[in-house]
């Protein structure tokens, strides 16, 4: 079961809803997906035991076998290769590695260069003894999939698996959640809150995946949220005060579930409930297909 954690914007509490449930969820995943800034260890404290490299596959163009046909120019949809008519260049900051340049060359005149773009860190918490991973991205490195892509190979389906995605709904947000069989969106209660709340509402709502809302800092007086989540028919899962208390134990790497018996058993309930739901669905889904083969 994959559960992932995601924002419209930073600093709204992602990181630490998504360390909440990694600790009253037993035996646990925790993959840190934000690769371009992982916190997830300050608060979770894992002891690594495994660094590796994590490479993206460039095209290395041999010029002896290419024709110019142009057709690995054709087929990158980052626009990646430019055709100069006497040689194909390539934008090493806007390759993806995806691959498909060399696929379709229809001359074989395309190879993998590997070029290590980052590295990943697998490890174990130190006081829970739960499976921690995460993904650090080289600086001037532009684009974070690849390295998303492999962080998320570490994910151990037999297990529940807690994805805390990058802030945001870009590409690396995107990567990061789908394949998801739930998504928790954090917001806070202010304008700003609301407006990206929307902005990743679309984008899970494209993915098809199912989400609900979890509302950090909450102000009962900023009504247009809640008038929001009533409208669009979306559950709220759960309200974190704007607690001075909770702000100053994170501040010294303490995550609200360990400081406070109240918030403790709201996230198991929490969890409790999603895990009840993502079963009944994926049961659901069983059910239809095997119905569907007997029809």
């Amino acid at each position: 079961m994959i559960i992932s954690v995601a924002s419209g914007k930073g600093g709204t509490g992602k990181t630490t809803v998504a360390a909440s449930l990694s600790c009253v969820i037993e035996n646990s995943v925790y993959i840190d997906c934000d690769v371009e800034e992982p916190n997830g260890h300050i608060l979770l404290k894992p002891k690594f035991e495994k660094i590796t490299p994590s490479t993206k596959n460039m095209p290395l163009i041999d010029v002896t076998k290419c024709s110019l046909c142009g057709k690995c120019v054709e087929v990158c949809e980052f626009n990646a290769l430019i055709d100069l008519k006497t040689e194909i260049m390539l934008i090493k900051e806007m390759c993806h590695g995806c691959d498909a340049c060399r696929y379709f060359c229809p001359e074989k005149a395309i190879s993998n260069d590997p070029h290590i773009i980052g590295k990943i860190r697998e490890g174990k918490t130190e006081d829970l003894n739960k499976v921690f991973c995460d993904g650090i991205l080289n600086i001037g490195e532009e684009t974070a999939s690849p390295l998303i892509n492999d962080v998320k190979k570490k994910i151990k389906k037999e297990r529940i698996n807690i994805i805390d995605s990058p802030p945001g709904t870009s590409c690396s947000m995107m990567e990061s959640v789908k394949d998801s069989d739930y998504c928790i969106l954090v917001t806070e209660s202010s304008p700003f809150g609301l407006h990206d709340l929307e902005l990743a509402v679309d984008v899970l709502k494209t993915l098809e995946v199912s989400f609900g809302v979890v509302i950090n800092k909450y102000d009962k007086s900023f009504v247009e949220l809640e008038e929001y989540l009533n409208r669009q028919k979306i559950p709220l899962l759960l309200k974190i005060p704007f607690d001075r208390e909770i702000a100053k134990n994170y501040s010294t790497g303490i995550i609200p579930v360990q400081s406070s018996d109240n918030l403790l058993q709201k996230f198991e309930q929490l969890a409790d409930n999603i895990i009840k739901k993502c079963t009944a669905q994926k049961q659901h889904l069983i059910t239809g297909e095997e119905d569907g083969k007997h029809g």
